[in-house]
């Protein structure tokens, strides 16, 4: 239990400074953060496909609903900051972690996307001064729908590693 607190606070700390920090300095805070989850509460050889995976997926993801024009960072950009890339690689180390809870049924994986992640892109919209240009309610809704499949995903991911990690250790030939 005290690993599931440490990965949610974790988590919360790292998602404050990259919405507030932005890339600036504080971004340091990342590298941080997942080092302290690889060596406490899990590992790169467990967890590391995943952590790459979520980044270079999420990351792809946001920058594509940039380029159909769902953000506004206030200039012209082709792909996120990398505060809010950066945010998925947070996302990542809670999986199999202080979220695990919703990876069964999938439903409650969907639910948690939809309501969820509409209010965390909204918190860090607003503090972070990134703009909704579709509108706040439609900009929203459609991140939720989104969401609401992108958990689902996240956990088929962290389970398909979970079997390749699980089976590496049992073909694993003692030293």
């Amino acid at each position: 239990m005290p690993k599931l607190i440490a990965n949610a606070l974790l988590f919360q700390l790292g998602w404050l400074a990259c919405v507030i920090g932005g890339d600036s300095l504080w971004l340091l805070a990342v590298p941080a953060i997942v080092a302290v989850h690889l060596f406490w509460v899990s590992s790169w050889q467990a967890e590391g496909k995943l952590l790459i995976s979520v980044f270079l997926a999420g990351s792809a993801l946001d920058s594509f609903q940039l380029n159909l024009g769902v953000f506004d960072f206030g200039e012209p950009r082709t792909l996120i900051p990398l505060w809010l890339a950066s945010l998925w690689l947070l996302l990542a180390t809670t999986v199999n972690h202080c979220l695990a809870w919703t990876a069964q049924p999938w439903w409650r994986a969907s639910l948690l996307g939809a309501l969820g992640a509409p209010l965390s892109y909204y918190g860090g919209a607003q503090i972070a001064g990134v703009g909704l240009p579709y509108g706040t309610w439609q900009s929203l809704l459609l991140i939720g729908l989104i969401w609401a499949l992108v958990m689902p995903v996240l956990h088929g991911f962290a389970k398909l590693y979970r079997a390749q990690y699980q089976q590496s250790l049992r073909t694993r030939k003692p030293a």
